[in-house]
């Protein structure tokens, strides 16, 4: 017997099961989103693509809208200020740092150190790889993955060789596009990716709806195309009978049938893309072994899962509670700046066209004519007001924690409840590890991202790129929170100045602490020469004052060591015929 009983489902995104649009775990958001009713998205998909739109609407203010379209009609008077699209800012903000820098291991060494073995080669790499991102824009592709990551827990890169240009394209993508096929929850990669999303109808242009699917794919090799297998230039001397293939095709939605879905879309019926030089995206080989795309999580996934998770996604509720409770403050507000009158006694003008009496208004200048026993009452809603707005700053200060952004992450902590610096730091600690963790989840991701960039280079041949393994190379982050400069700079000088810590080191802490120093090895060489220059020019000085010429002095230098030992040695050589007498 049916007794309406929803299905319990603990998953990814569980922490959504509250809203009425994922109550259904079959087909969540039919009708809040008609677009998640499509016949070609997989079903187990559905539930993904659902929290998108959640916490999409929840980042555009329109989250009482959201809840409107699933039956709520009240929610439409929600005000929402957007705090959830500022806990999201905040969040990468602090994620991103100031910069972010590219660094190959082994390129950089200290100046008296003899340089190790391949680190010319790795110095070469990392000033390429650096190039490319200044020319693909890295900063700002940086940003656009970075953002969907945190607010919808995933985000993703494509790489592309572009042959006019002979370097690697960067591009970024929605992550409801992606849809990864995995053949074995073991493995660390897909094997096969699907880049999918609906073309709208264009009725100008003659265009029918259709859906758009780009897949990358490995496969072996066909049979013909390779002797024993192909040699890539990043493994010298191996074999490998693996490629991917590359297939961007579009079929009209009124040609797929039930059934047919994103990976069971038939062939016979595709329109494939033709690239500009006529060749037609059909399997294309793309010489190269692994997939392009690079799938980055906001947290390290649970295991057996794929998926991150939002950085707003277990306050939501609390953002729930803000939008209700602002509402309810400005409601609350309306009352106090224009209060409920009630009168005894008054003699209220009557509407000559109806004959009833006409609605007073509170407005200033009003003057009302009360009798001898009348009287004015005013409601004062002013003390429920108070209270609303310091529920406001609890449930901002419960957010904050429960997000750990924290209140001091988020500017809103009162300087003046800060005693010292220690406690500020003891206040952002919940900061530090979310920041922590959030960089570890992506550092294994970055260090793909430009592997595949410099294979890319490889495999399209282009200027400098020689064949041999990929250097590591990974993404450097500038300190998230403020440091205090000048205690590092007082802390430098001490340690240096005593020994403990080389100029190399220095000058990194330097750079962790914020100043604006571009290169360490750079830094380090003109520190060095401008000490040289000052040593010759105290040199110059004391041999000035001595009356010497300025060249001479090193020689004059020599003849004073040479007297001391001459001195020395005729000495001992008077003494020895009386010791030897004795």
């Amino acid at each position: 017997m049916d007794v309406g009983l929803r299905q319990f489902v603990i998953d990814a995104w569980s922490w959504l099961n509250y809203k009425p649009v994922m109550a259904d775990a079959g087909r969540p958001g039919n009708r809040s989103f008609p677009e998640l009713a499509a016949t070609w998205l997989p079903p187990h998909e559905l539930r993904r693509l659902a929290a998108y739109k959640v916490l999409a609407a929840y980042d555009n203010n329109q989250a009482g809208q959201l809840a409107a379209a699933s039956g709520d009609e009240s929610a439409l008077e929600r005000r929402e200020l957007g705090d959830a699209a500022n806990l999201v800012d905040t969040a990468l903000g602090y994620l991103l740092g100031s910069e972010q820098k590219i660094t190959v291991e082994g390129a950089e060494h200290a100046d008296e150190e003899a340089p190790k073995p391949g680190s010319t080669e790795a110095a070469a790499v990392q000033e390429r790889l650096r190039k490319w991102a200044d020319k693909e824009l890295l900063t700002l592709r940086v940003q656009q993955a970075e953002r969907p990551a945190v607010l919808l827990g995933d985000g993703v890169f494509v790489l592309a060789w572009n042959p006019e240009k002979q370097r690697p394209t960067l591009r970024t993508y929605d992550p409801g596009f992606y849809f990864p096929q995995w053949e074995d929850e073991d493995q660390d990669f897909p094997s096969r990716v699907h880049l999918a999303w609906e073309l709208p109808e264009d009725e100008d242009a003659g265009l029918k709806a259709r859906v758009r699917r780009v897949t990358y794919e490995l496969g072996p090799i066909l049979e013909g195309a390779e002797g024993e297998g192909r040699v890539y230039p990043w493994e010298p001397g191996r074999a490998s009978n693996v490629t991917c293939y590359l297939t961007d095709a579009e079929w009209l939605l009124e040609d797929l049938k039930r059934g047919e879905t994103l990976d069971r879309l038939p062939m016979d019926k595709a329109a494939f893309r033709v690239r500009p030089d006529g060749t037609e995206l059909n399997e294309l080989d793309l010489m190269i072994d692994f997939v392009p795309v690079i799938h980055i999580t906001n947290t390290i996934p649970d295991g057996g899962e794929h998926w991150g998770r939002s950085s707003i996604a277990r306050v939501l509720q609390g953002l729930d509670e803000l939008a209700a409770t602002d509402s309810d403050s400005s409601a609350a507000s309306a009352t106090t700046g224009t209060p409920i009158i009630g009168l005894a006694g008054a003699r209220l003008p009557v509407d000559r066209a109806t004959g009833k009496p006409e609605q007073l208004k509170v407005e200033a200048g009003a003057v009302w004519q009360l009798g001898d026993s009348g009287r004015m009452d005013a409601l004062d809603t002013s003390p429920q007001l108070a209270e609303l707005r310091a529920r406001v700053e609890h449930l901002l200060d419960r957010v904050a924690a429960n997000s750990r952004i924290t209140a001091a992450g988020l500017g809103t902590l009162d300087a003046t409840e800060v005693p010292s610096g220690y406690a500020l730091k003891l206040a952002l600690g919940p900061l530090d590890a979310l920041v922590g963790v959030m960089r570890l989840a992506r550092e294994h991701k970055y260090r793909l991202l430009f592997k595949m960039v410099q294979r890319l280079h490889q495999a399209g041949r282009a200027e400098g790129w020689t064949a041999g393994e990929s250097f590591p190379a990974r993404l450097s982050w500038a300190p998230h929170t403020p440091t205090d400069r000048a205690a590092v700079l007082e802390e430098v000088v001490q340690a240096y100045g005593a020994g403990v810590l080389s100029l190399e080191t220095a000058v990194a802490m330097l750079m962790d602490a914020g100043y604006p120093i571009k290169d360490a090895s750079q830094e380090v060489a003109r520190i060095r020469a401008k000490a040289e220059q000052e040593m010759a020019a105290r040199m110059a000085e004391a041999a000035a004052r001595r009356g010497e010429p300025e060249g001479e002095e090193e020689q004059a230098d020599e003849r004073d060591q040479e007297a001391q030992r001459a001195g020395a040695v005729g000495e001992t050589t008077e003494r020895e015929p009386v010791s030897a007498s004795r």
